[in-house]
């Protein structure tokens, strides 16, 4: 689990392909003081598991359901990306629960800065959107973000000057994919109310941490 406060960016540094699926060797400076061999490393917000570890830099397999749902197929040389590690417990609680375990991707659409604060508008598709409410919590690319609005078939975030520059965001364009993952609670929730045809109960919610 995450909390999705990134802890730094990394670069892409050398992307070995199979037939479907892909190997990820990827340079960090700050993750490795207790980074170890089989853990779990959210890259770009996608949960990604430690197969090589030689600081400055480790390595993740990608499969291929992963490159099918999320922008990592996306990714080149040289890219950089959002990094974070499993959240420890009885650690600071800076974001929201954040699985690592992408929705979907969203377009970038529109980038308007705003004062002090750049607001990035992101299209998806109604699996997604169903899940997103204004002021909600929403992972972009492992970014833990407040919405600040939403539409029909799209929503807006609000980015303030510290994530612009601890984060990928920002280097992002008009056109470009975006991994999303939703609030995992509003998830639940809709689950719930319609516990009828899921079998969803409190009792489960309950044994599983909710």
């Amino acid at each position: 689990m995450f909390t999705g406060i990134i802890e730094e960016k990394g670069r892409i540094e050398q992307i070995t392909e199979g037939s479907k699926s892909c190997r990820l060797k990827i340079g960090a400076d700050k993750i490795f003081d207790d980074l170890k061999l089989g853990d779990s490393v959210a890259v770009n917000g996608v949960c990604l598991t430690v197969s090589e570890l030689t600081p400055p830099s480790f390595t993740a397999d990608v499969m291929p359901e992963t490159l099918r749902r999320t922008g990592l197929g996306t990714l080149k040389k040289g890219s950089t990306v959002n990094l974070e590690r499993a959240m420890q417990l009885g650690g600071r609680f800076g974001g929201h629960i954040v699985t690592g375990h992408i929705d979907g991707t969203g377009t970038v659409v529109k980038l308007v800065r705003e004062d002090n604060a750049v607001l990035v508008t992101i299209t998806a598709e109604d699996a997604i959107m169903q899940y997103i409410v204004e002021k909600g919590s929403i992972a972009l690319d492992g970014i833990s973000l407040t919405v600040a609005s939403v539409k029909n078939d799209s929503f807006t975030v609000s980015i303030i000057p510290h994530t612009a520059k601890e984060t990928t965001l920002l280097e992002r364009s008009t056109g470009d994919k975006i991994n999303i993952e939703c609030d995992i609670i509003g998830k639940y929730v809709k689950q719930f109310n319609s516990k009828e045809k899921s079998g969803l109960t409190m009792d489960f919610l309950r044994e599983n941490g909710f």
